[in-house]
């Protein structure tokens, strides 16, 4: 169901859900003067731990730079961003080297796998170069749950699209981070081996317990995730709760309705949680 935020309202449910990553009046722009574009604007939003959350929105929309400010790899212009009570937007890039390293795990479009190693090692690596001891369990439990045990041996020259994809997915799971940021993660994956990487996320949430906040403009595959996050014009436009394929577009659709001109009077003014 796709639910529109109006004017003053906010999706910050902090007081009543539990939270793995918050903004509060998170801002960003670039530029100055009359060269000056807001590319996010004073966002408050919660991420609930434990859930697959979705971030959708036409291009400029905000979406990647939202997840860039919650995942210190861009600094806010102003307002607060949180990973569980942790405060990065006050943090050093030393310390957000370090949070990053131990409690964000990355998925991106390209797989950014090494290729003289093979899978087993490209997964365990994060946690050797942080100087931890790899949980073999934890290990084997990811392997199995994302269909990889038998590719463990091999390089990703000798992997498939959507093996390397899940060896990624892998890699970012094996430190037990708070959160998961994918970044587009079946965009360069036909439409079989991205359905397969998305299942796998879906499985990491509901059998794992971790948590995914993925940016996509691909409604299918949006609608793999407990709930879906509209952007428009840099604010949190509404919401889509249970999402299926339709309901996404029909929110995108309720989307663009909204920032269609009213009678010739101008813009409409897209709804957020500011």
């Amino acid at each position: 169901m796709f639910v529109p935020l109006v004017e003053g309202a906010s999706r910050a449910d902090g007081a009543r859900t539990v939270a793995a990553v918050r903004a509060r009046t998170l801002a960003k722009t670039y530029g100055r003067g009359a060269a000056e574009v807001r590319a996010l604007d004073a966002v408050d939003v919660d991420f609930e731990a434990g859930r697959f959350t979705a971030i959708m929105g036409p291009s400029g929309s905000g979406k990647s730079t939202l997840m860039h400010l919650l995942a210190g790899l861009d600094s806010a212009t102003s307002g607060q961003a949180f990973i569980g009570t942790t405060e990065i937007t006050g943090l050093g890039d030393k310390e957000l080297t370090l949070l990053r390293r131990k409690r964000v795990g990355f998925v991106f479009q390209q797989f950014n796998l090494l290729p003289m190693f093979t899978a087993e090692k490209n997964i365990t690596l994060p946690v050797e170069l942080a100087g931890g001891a790899v949980d073999r369990e934890w290990f084997a439990t990811l392997t199995r749950t994302l269909g990889i045990s038998d590719r463990l041996e091999h390089r990703p020259s000798e992997m498939s699209g959507g093996q390397q994809q899940r060896v990624a997915i892998a890699r970012a799971l094996i430190a037990k981070p708070d959160v998961v940021f994918a970044d587009e993660p079946t965009g360069n994956l036909d439409s079989r081996s991205g359905a397969q990487v998305l299942s796998f996320l879906r499985r990491s949430v509901r059998e794992l317990g971790r948590t995914i906040i993925m940016v996509t403009h691909d409604p299918a595959a949006a609608a793999y995730a407990d709930r879906v996050i509209l952007l428009a014009d840099g604010r949190i436009a509404g919401e889509i709760t249970d999402p299926t394929p339709e309901a996404v577009l029909a929110g995108l659709d309720a989307l663009r309705s909204l920032e269609e001109p009213l009678d010739g009077s101008g813009d409409a003014t897209t709804t957020a949680g500011a």
